[in-house]
């Protein structure tokens, strides 16, 4: 099986570089695509309408962070919708959602865990590294493949991550920093590793932010709307092939320009 792990996805440049995701499925001969959506509504959020749009132009999962519930129709939203994650190891038991479920992958059963590091969120958190391993072997009960994608901050974490559950998931698949890196590897025990997998959006900007805009903030040390960029529209990700027993055989890279104009109205082109 072939998997598709999207970047997290920026703005409505993101959404332009997924317009080209039906003819990456057929050309990559993906058979099932998880996407980190919480940047997709002017980078910080994701809301309802967007969630629906990503859904259709081919995502099969979405993943959230840090920012999932930065947009209210989210909230509701998400407990209806079984093909969005948020992490697994919220604190409260009142968040709505789940952050692990079971999909369907053509002839494979295939178990996604989502789950949140623990530096630089002020948010309620449980340890994900004391659930990794039980979430792991419980999503083992229903699937052969097993995927992880961890949000986290610190790129220790991330890897810390990949040596617990070495051999026990299928993958362990960094998101947040929107920067791809260059460590993507298959261990011996068949777990796919990078530890992010990069962005969907603007491939010249901060983060998929506009440049000029984000050096103002640091210069001024003043909040500032950032602005979605649109120079150099980029699909970025990892392609995570997996055998029958679930173990994974090869891990590639993918990196693909997209053609997308500016609107010409670009009044919504402000991140809060």
């Amino acid at each position: 099986m072939r998997t598709l792990f999207l970047g997290e996805i920026v703005g409505r440049p993101g959404i332009a570089a997924l317009k080209t995701l039906k003819k990456t499925r057929e050309e990559l001969n993906i058979d099932f695509v998880i996407a980190n959506g919480e940047g997709t509504t002017n980078g910080f959020g994701l809301g309802k309408q967007h969630a629906m749009h990503l859904l259709k132009l081919g995502v099969d999962v979405i993943t959230g962070g840090e920012k999932i519930f930065f947009k209210l129709d989210m909230v509701e939203h998400i407990a209806k919708n079984n093909r969005i994650l948020r992490a697994a190891n919220y604190a409260s038991q009142e968040v709505p959602g789940r952050g692990v479920r079971t999909y369907d992958a053509g002839s494979s059963k295939v178990s996604v865990i989502n789950l949140l590091g623990l530096s630089d969120f002020k948010i309620g958190l449980n340890n994900p590294f004391t659930a990794a391993e039980a979430l792991a072997a419980k999503s083992r009960e229903f699937a052969d493949t097993v995927f992880v994608v961890f949000h986290a901050s610190a790129t220790a974490e991330r890897k810390s991550m990949l040596f617990l559950l070495d051999g026990k998931v299928s993958a362990v698949i960094g998101t947040h920093s929107k920067v791809m890196t260059a460590d993507a590897q298959v261990t011996e025990k068949g777990t796919a590793y990078i530890t992010d997998c990069g962005r969907c959006g603007s491939f010249m900007s901060v983060g998929g932010f506009e440049p000029q805009t984000e050096i103002k903030k640091m210069m001024s040390l003043m909040p500032v709307r950032s602005r979605e960029c649109w120079s150099d529209i980029e699909l970025q990700g990892v392609v995570v092939e997996t055998d029958e027993s679930g173990k994974a055989t090869g891990i590639e890279c993918v990196r693909r320009s997209v053609e997308a104009e500016r609107p010409s109205s670009d009044a919504e082109g402000t991140a809060e």
